[in-house]
């Protein structure tokens, strides 16, 4: 396949974009002269090559989406309902060709590029209903004869930082509500999965979105902090929503500062499964397969440790081991393929590196897994290790890979312990049949979200979002639009005279 020319496989080939997205076009860029390309990590194809932009070129995008705020925060919301809900069409009826960039791009199975696809469109569904309910409230104030009235406005520009894992969802996640509430949006991609975004800029247009209402801009690895600091400390953005690490986070937190910027944050994680004696064992095993091997791990809110009561510690390992043995690893453009590539070799080299150390420090080896060189350099069997003491770095780090990590728990109280020896706090996944055990590990989990009896939480119903070092704001549910809003609050006064 030639350079920036549309993958075969597509259908739709007015899906594969090249170029910046600015003012409804996909536009020229004629400053740095640099490019970066785009890599399929399952056959290390270079599957395009697009341009780095410059400083002013990234200026001149933010000025867009500023223009496009003064007038797209008039519309009428049933007008800006209609169009969430006919992008949201667009992409159901492109769903194997969206489904096959992600893959193309990011190395994930097409199964898990499908499913992907289907949840960043409920989105733009949910958000196309919620835009007609942005409510204010009247209030009663201590002087009978004044009222305080309260709209929820549009809070301005928004830029929006995404990674690589969820190519096209961890966009539509965030430019559906501020679209929703009438903010415009400025998006940035990882430098290695661009292509969905970009495809997401051409459905929206298609969709009917005015020009200067979503622009998305294109940087290297080199030239994302440039990016990155560009809308941080534009005056013009109002708020910026970012999908990443912790560390990434907390400076995009300082370079924000100067303009006293709305934040959301949805940072690293370290979610933990509790497994109890009372638990259904078959849906335990199950569930806790499709939350810890989910994209092989590449998820924010995989699981990370595995805690199981003594009681049925051995069996559900058994069983565990036996279900893990069962994936199809392989290039994800093949249907009966399971599981996919991790995107890079610094991925791969930090799941051997967690693998090394747990074993290094006493854990043992229920399935090795490991590197698979005949298929490519970024394929890993996924691993598991049981007895894994509570000093081994993949209990305190996010592995973001394909390595399970078992242990043994006796009682509630000790695994809440356990769970909650971390800094971040974004999810956490609780299997037992008593509803006392359900309701106290629910509580007392410091964590933004606890799924129990299932390992597959994540729907656009879901007020999305963690606390600690796991980030602030939520994505999703009636509260999605909290963030891309402000509240003005005007009394009126002397009302019975």
């Amino acid at each position: 396949m030639s350079i920036n020319q549309a993958p075969p496989q597509l259908a739709n080939k007015n899906l594969f974009q090249t170029r910046p997205f600015v003012d409804n076009e996909f536009v020229e860029t004629t400053g740095s002269g640099k490019t970066f390309t785009v890599t399929n990590p399952a056959t290390e194809e270079v599957l395009a090559e697009l341009p780095v932009q410059t400083e002013g070129e990234i200026d001149a995008a933010i000025e867009s989406c500023h223009r496009a705020f003064q007038t797209f925060k008039q519309t009428n919301s049933y007008d800006r309902a209609k169009m969430l809900r006919k992008l949201y069409d667009l992409m159901i009826e492109n769903l194997d060709d969206l489904a096959m960039l992600i893959t193309l791009e990011c190395g994930k199975s097409l199964v898990d590029a499908k499913g992907e696809i289907k949840y960043a469109a409920s989105y733009f569904e949910w958000f196309s209903e919620e835009a007609k309910r942005n409510y204010g409230e009247t209030i009663q104030t201590s002087n009978p004869n004044n009222k305080v009235i309260t709209l929820r406005q549009p809070i301005g520009p928004v830029g929006l930082l995404c990674p690589f894992n969820f190519p096209s969802a961890m966009g539509s996640r965030k430019a559906a509500p501020a679209w929703a509430v009438g903010c415009t949006c400025i998006l940035k991609p990882d430098a290695q999965t661009p292509l969905s975004s970009l495809a997401l800029a051409y459905l929206a247009r298609e969709a009917g979105f005015p020009p200067g209402v979503f622009n998305v801009v294109l940087a290297s690895v080199e030239s994302t902090p440039m990016v990155g600091l560009k809308i941080c400390e534009s005056p013009k953005i109002k708020k910026v929503s970012f999908t990443g690490s912790t560390p990434v986070g907390k400076l995009l937190m300082k370079q924000s500062a100067s303009t006293l910027k709305k934040l959301s944050m949805e940072l690293g994680g370290n979610a933990p499964i509790i497994v109890f004696d009372d638990a259904d064992l078959e849906l335990a095993v199950s569930q806790s397969i499709a939350s810890k091997f989910r994209s092989l791990g590449q998820t924010c809110v995989c699981a990370n440790r595995v805690y199981v009561q003594s009681g049925i510690y051995d069996k559900f390992c058994q069983e565990f081991a036996k279900k893990t043995e069962e994936f199809k690893i392989g290039n994800g453009v093949d249907p009966d393929v399971t599981h996919g590539c991790l995107i890079n070799a610094k991925a791969v080299a930090k799941v051997e590196e967690h693998f090394n150390d747990a074993i290094s420090k006493g854990a043992d080896v229920l399935v090795k897994g490991g590197r698979m060189p005949e298929l490519g350099k970024h394929f890993y069997a996924p691993a598991v290790v049981y007895n894994t003491p509570n000093d081994a770095q993949v209990f305190h780090e996010e592995t973001f890979g394909p390595l399970a990590a078992i242990a043994k728990f006796e009682t509630r109280e000790e695994v809440v312990k356990l769970c909650n020896d971390t800094p971040y706090g974004l999810a956490s996944y609780v299997f037992s049949e008593s509803l006392n055990n359900a309701w106290y590990m629910s509580e007392f989990l410091d964590v933004g979200m606890v799924s129990v009896n299932t390992g597959l939480f994540t729907d656009a119903s879901l007020p999305f979002g963690g606390i600690k070092e796991s980030g602030f704001g939520r994505e999703g549910s009636l509260h999605g639009m909290d963030d891309y809003t402000v509240i003005k609050s005007i009394t009126l006064g002397n009302l019975y005279r």
